[in-house]
């Protein structure tokens, strides 16, 4: 199974692909670990694509796939059985995206290479930049680019319904 996560940031993405990587035993891509490296430093696009491309390749069998970044290999989306859409609002993205900088102060984590920030362009980011009506849009269309199963959750509650359905339909057994 091929499945994209795509949402806001602070909306869980990495914790979802994680736990849905771990149920059906798929490995698991970051695209922030495609994206950034050192200090907050940007891959180029062709390195960015290249680094996916790869990826892709390696798994045709199955992977799990978290992120945004619409033009990085395009063609996951269209290969993907399943994208989710996190569609969370923007005060519970905050909050999280808060705990998790708080959780991981002075450290990177196991979805970003770079140390764990929560600066003035994040935080605006987080509330204005990543919800014009074009990116809403993006979103939107991202979602409809996938061959597969296309599923919107709100809030932490329909993730978590999802998941346990999720683990009763997929899970070892």
């Amino acid at each position: 199974m091929k499945i994209q996560i795509i949402g806001y940031s602070g909306s869980g993405k990495s914790t979802l692909a994680r736990a849905m990587g771990e149920v059906l035993d798929l490995p698991v891509l970051h695209l922030d670990n495609t994206k950034f490296y050192g200090n907050w430093q940007e891959y180029s696009f062709e390195e960015q694509t290249a680094m996916v491309e790869q990826f892709l390749s390696e798994h045709e069998n199955g992977w799990v796939i978290d992120g945004n970044y619409s033009k990085i290999a395009p063609r996951r989306f269209s290969e993907s059985d399943m994208t989710i859409f996190l569609d969370f609002g923007k005060v519970f993205c905050y909050i999280s995206a808060w705990r998790r900088y708080r959780k991981n102060r002075g450290r990177a984590r196991e979805s970003c290479p770079c140390v764990e920030k929560f600066d003035k362009e994040f935080r605006d980011w987080i509330w204005r930049g990543s919800r014009t009506p074009a990116r809403r849009q993006q979103y939107r269309d991202n979602l409809e680019k996938t061959r597969g199963e296309q599923t919107v959750l709100k809030n932490r509650r329909q993730v978590n319904r999802f998941l346990n359905d999720f683990r009763k339909k997929y899970g070892k057994r």
